[in-house]
C-alpha cells in the first residue's frame, strides 16, 4: 500500500456503506496506521444517496476529506455517475455488476463484480452487501491482513450475525480473486 490511500464508498442509504467505512478505518488503526472516516447522506437517508470517505496513511492525516480518490466503490449508477470525476488518474473503480462504466471514466483499473447479487442471492441477506464490498476492497488493495479486517468486522456487527458477516467478507475476497483469475485466462 502507498503511504496515503483515499477511498470513497458510494451507493444508496441503507446499504451500510457508512459502517463499511468505519470498519475499514478501524481495521487500519488496528494495524497501526492512521485513519479517518467521514460520511454524508442524502436528505432521504434510507434509499437516498450515501457516501463514506476513508483516508488511511502511515503519516499524520492533516485534512479529513478525500481529495484524490484512489478507489471509488459505486453500488449504484447514480453514485458512479456523480463521483466518477473525483477518481484519481491512477485510481481503481470498483462497481457492482449492475452499474455501467460512464463515458467520462478515468479509472486506471475497473473491477466490476456482483456485490449486491452475492449478498442477496448467494448469502441470502441483502444487508451484508457492505461487508461483501469491504472484503472486495481489501482484496484489491490489501489494506490490512484478512484476520485484522475480520476482527474489525466482528467488533461492529450485531451479536448473533458473526458467522453471516464472516461469510460475507469471505465472499467479497472471492469476487476479486475470481475476477483476477478470469482476467488471467
Amino acid at each position: 500500500m502507498s503511504n496515503r490511500l483515499e477511498l470513497r464508498l458510494t451507493g444508496s442509504g441503507g446499504q451500510g456503506l457508512i459502517l463499511g467505512g468505519i470498519i475499514l478505518a478501524e481495521g487500519a488503526i488496528m494495524e497501526g496506521k492512521n485513519a479517518i472516516q467521514s460520511q454524508s447522506y442524502g436528505p432521504e437517508a434510507r434509499g437516498g444517496s450515501s457516501k463514506a470517505e476513508v483516508i488511511i496513511s502511515d503519516e499524520e492525516i492533516d485534512f479529513p476529506k478525500v481529495r484524490r480518490t484512489n478507489l471509488l466503490l459505486a453500488l449504484n449508477q447514480k453514485s458512479c455517475d456523480k463521483y466518477i470525476n473525483s477518481l484519481d488518474e491512477e485510481g481503481i473503480l470498483l462497481i457492482d455488476s449492475t452499474v455501467n462504466v460512464p463515458d467520462t471514466n478515468r479509472a486506471k483499473k475497473i473491477v466490476k463484480v456482483p456485490i449486491l447479487e452475492t449478498a442477496r442471492e448467494v448469502i441470502g441477506k441483502p444487508m451484508v452487501a457492505n461487508i461483501v464490498a469491504i472484503g472486495a476492497i481489501n482484496g484489491i488493495l490489501d489494506i490490512v491482513p484478512k484476520k485484522i479486517l475480520e476482527s474489525a468486522v466482528l467488533d461492529r456487527v450485531p451479536k448473533g450475525t458473526e458467522e453471516l458477516n464472516k461469510l460475507a467478507l469471505k465472499k467479497g475476497y472471492e469476487l476479486v480473486e475470481n475476477c483476477n483469475r478470469n482476467k488471467l485466462n
